[in-house]
């Protein structure tokens, strides 16, 4: 069951898509990795939903990937008086420490880290940047500010610090609950919110071990600034567009999505681009012409996959959601400007024996004209250096771990299996041939590249390449 594209699909499960029968309908339109969003729902939810998507695995006979994403914190004012105020541009108001009720006087804003960290002349924003102000003077317990962009703020609206590092970890105690919960089921990958400091994904890092791969949410004014060392510490990264784009200007995001991804490709670490795809699906049977460019724009930039959350979580349109963007990625890899434009932004490769041959695998099969590649992996890197490339022919990859399987849904162009080690060089050229027929890549008179390490099952050792011919 192969799918004819190269980038991959992460579709969040939700009301709209939590059966059995229409998560087999989400992955056969081209779902590869289940996103559950524990922002929202209980134990009992997600461990259903998991073990339905551990039953369809089974039944298609294709390695699935789960994704866990963290709520992480939640910074919100607290109530109000009359349940709602309307700030007039100019106007002065005052933050409060604290939970009681208040007016424009006392809003309450019950996160003690705040009034440590903010600095006159930082802005505060409100209900996802639709209110704004800035701060003019701030106490122990007390911030006085003035309205810059006004609006009606209500009950427990988020708010968002972009110029300001809070001390607050990433893990509240409810992320720390659902991560022993996750990594109990099983998950495949861990997404985690808030990060803001390498420091951040060292704590999750420890916490996680080698149970899942790590996803680091970059959403956070603060983690751009460190993104070289957040993307070398995490498995993975999302390009949150969402959250940050509340916090940097509109027009930052577009050139911070092309950055995010080209580093995370340096990296060879898989990236994922999300938030409002194909947002309109949520209650139309068709996107926007902008929504499809959008996701066309995130497949030339080189992300590995792409993210739909509410379109298949609680939008009307969940399965033609995905067709959709299966059919936009297909459609882009297949067009005349695509090869020249990904191979233009194609990285330097590190000078070490294991990226040299995976660079060079990749390479060779364009240049041999091969059908596949076919990667022998212990932990899913050399897979990982390979896509690097962006080659225009399928990776196959084997694995003798079925989480290591499971994590490769998530990286561009990977088709794993998972199959057992070798033991011999002959054995590892006849199962690569067999496999490689059996799973409908290749045809007989075709060619296939070989990369593996030797000895056989040793993490970290490719140094092997090999031209079979079926």
């Amino acid at each position: 069951m192969r799918r004819h594209r190269h980038a991959k699909i992460v579709a969040t499960v939700g009301p709209a898509s939590n059966t059995p029968e229409k998560l087999k309908e989400l992955f056969l339109a081209g779902a590869d990795v289940f996103r559950l969003n524990f922002s929202h729902g209980t134990h009992e939810d997600h461990a259903k939903v998991h073990a339905a998507i551990r039953a369809l695995e089974k039944e298609v006979g294709r390695p699935i990937g789960i994704l866990q994403d963290l709520q992480g914190p939640k910074i919100r004012i607290g109530t109000l008086t009359a349940g709602k105020e309307d700030l007039v541009n100019g106007e002065k108001v005052t933050f409060v420490l604290g939970k009681e009720p208040g007016g424009k006087d006392n809003i309450p804003l019950p996160h003690p880290e705040i009034f440590k960290a903010i600095m006159p002349g930082q802005d505060l924003l409100i209900d996802d940047g639709r209110v704004r102000v800035r701060v003019r003077g701030v106490s122990d317990d007390k911030i006085t500010a003035e309205v810059i962009v006004g609006g009606v703020i209500s009950n427990r609206k988020g708010v968002n610090l972009p110029g300001t590092a809070l001390d607050l970890s990433p893990l509240t105690e409810k992320d720390r609950a659902d991560l022993a919960f996750g990594l109990s089921l099983g998950m495949d990958w861990i997404a985690l919110s808030f990060v803001q400091r390498p420091s951040d994904v060292i704590e999750a890092k420890a916490l996680i071990g080698d149970k899942a791969g790590l996803v680091s949410k970059i959403e956070k004014p603060q983690a751009l600034e460190k993104i070289e060392d957040i993307i070398r510490l995490s498995d993975a990264i999302m390009v949150a567009r969402g959250d940050l784009g509340v916090e940097i200007p509109h027009e930052d995001v577009p050139g911070r999505q092309k950055e995010l991804v080209r580093a995370a490709r340096l990296a060879a670490k898989p990236v994922i681009v999300a938030t409002q795809m194909l947002d309109s699906m949520v209650a139309s049977p068709t996107p926007t012409r902008a929504e499809a460019s959008d996701v066309a724009t995130a497949v030339y930039d080189g992300a590995d996959a792409v993210m739909l959350s509410a379109e298949s979580a609680s939008g009307q349109y969940p399965v033609e959601a995905v067709s959709m963007m299966s059919r936009i990625i297909a459609s882009t890899e297949h067009h005349p400007t695509y090869r020249p434009i990904i191979t233009a932004l194609e990285p330097e490769v590190d000078h070490t024996p294991s990226h040299a041959v995976a660079g060079v695998a990749a390479d060779l099969a364009g240049t041999i004209d091969a059908a596949a590649i076919f990667a022998y992996t212990s932990s899913g890197n050399t897979v990982a250096r390979i896509a690097r490339k962006r080659p225009d022919v399928p990776v196959l990859a084997t694995t003798p771990h079925v989480g290591v399987a499971r994590r490769l849904a998530l990286v561009w162009g990977a088709h794993a299996i998972h199959s057992g080690d070798v033991g011999t060089y002959e054995e590892m050229v006849d199962r690569a041939r067999t496999l490689a027929v059996k799973e409908e890549f290749v045809r007989p008179g075709e060619r296939i590249v070989i990369v593996a390490g030797i000895p056989f099952g040793q993490s970290g050792s490719t140094n092997n390449l090999r031209i079979a011919k079926i």
